[in-house]
């Protein structure tokens, strides 16, 4: 638990963790009069506190203070997350007067209320006090993602049609794996994405790979016993999918090369112009992003309690090569 000073309120930090469906949002960042994640989560913290915000964008409250959340990575347009992180810095009086008539810590009756109030499509997976130095955006060491394809022309699993890709014709894999291999490392992703203000597209790269999933039954057959009906697959078997890890991620840098990716595996673009497009890096449109619905979010790593501070301070500098 961590509490600073804001004016004359005393803040505690909260860490909230996080799942949602992308398909019906216009992303995570806040935009005013579109659907996103974190307008729709603040929104409930404000209905929750007792801070209001009509339609002309006048808040009313109660308390001189506004929700606003720091986020670990934010999803574009589509994208979706099963395992987000966020912070929240609250007035400790405002965290404890969500207790209501609840029998609990402020912490927990503000997860109940928020799980009451948050819209189907997205899941809050947890609540807690954040450790001392816990900052969602700075402190995280590193931040996977996948990317899901369905390939070869077959018909795909239609519960899985907001999260898969869909490709006629057939990918070659090994040519997708040799030219992502000269992503790991530190580099420069100028040519799949744009930085940020003032920020830079320099990225560390930890594993990047293509992947066949195996056809495997969701049950087991015990050892010595034959299986009785039909065992059902999971509902990945046969998909294609890319994982990526890295320490962090420039705007539509993933989906970006994901695209270039699969411009290989269809024989339109060669290894060599993949690795030329990381070693010299410049945007100039053949390594736009791809379709955002096949993208998810999946972890982010964080380093033991007492090394989030020095994390923070040290992800906060500005990178060179």
């Amino acid at each position: 638990m961590e509490d600073r000073q804001e004016g004359k309120m005393s803040l505690v930090r909260l860490r909230m963790d996080l799942a949602y469906d992308g398909g019906g949002f216009h992303g995570w960042a806040r935009q005013p009069g579109l659907r996103t994640v974190q307008g729709c989560i603040e929104h409930a913290l404000s209905v929750i506190t007792g801070v209001h915000r009509s339609k002309d964008g006048i808040a009313h409250r109660r308390v001189v203070w506004e929700p606003r959340l720091v986020v670990a990575g934010r999803t574009d347009t589509g994208v979706h997350a099963s395992h987000q992180v966020a912070h929240l810095d609250i007035p400790a009086a405002v965290l404890q007067a969500c207790r209501g008539h609840m029998g609990v810590d402020g912490v927990l009756a503000l997860e109940r209320r928020l799980r009451h109030l948050l819209p189907a499509d997205i899941v809050l997976l947890g609540l807690s006090m954040a450790p001392t130095g816990f900052d969602a955006r700075f402190s995280a060491l590193e931040r996977t993602y996948l990317y899901r394809v369905s390939q070869g022309g077959q018909p795909g699993d239609p519960r899985m049609r907001g999260y898969v890709l869909d490709l006629e014709g057939s990918l070659d894999l090994q040519a997708m794996n040799e030219a992502v291999a000269v992503c790991i490392g530190l580099h420069d992703f100028g040519s799949f994405a744009r930085p940020n203000p003032g920020g830079t597209t320099i990225r560390k790269v930890l594993a990047a790979h293509w992947d066949l999933v195996p056809n495997v039954n969701l049950f087991e057959t015990a050892p010595g016993q034959s299986a009785v009906g039909y065992l059902p697959p999971f509902m990945e078997s046969g998909l294609t999918v890319f994982r990526i890890v890295a320490d962090a991620f420039a705007h539509n840098m993933v989906r970006s090369l994901v695209a270039a990716c699969i411009q290989v595996g269809q024989g339109r673009r060669s290894v060599q112009w993949f690795a030329d497009k990381v070693a010299h890096p410049l945007r100039e449109g053949s390594t736009g992003p791809i379709d955002a619905r096949g993208l998810t979010l999946e972890h982010v790593a964080y380093p033991p309690d007492d090394q989030l501070a020095e994390r923070a301070q040290a992800i906060r500098a500005r990178r060179t090569l």
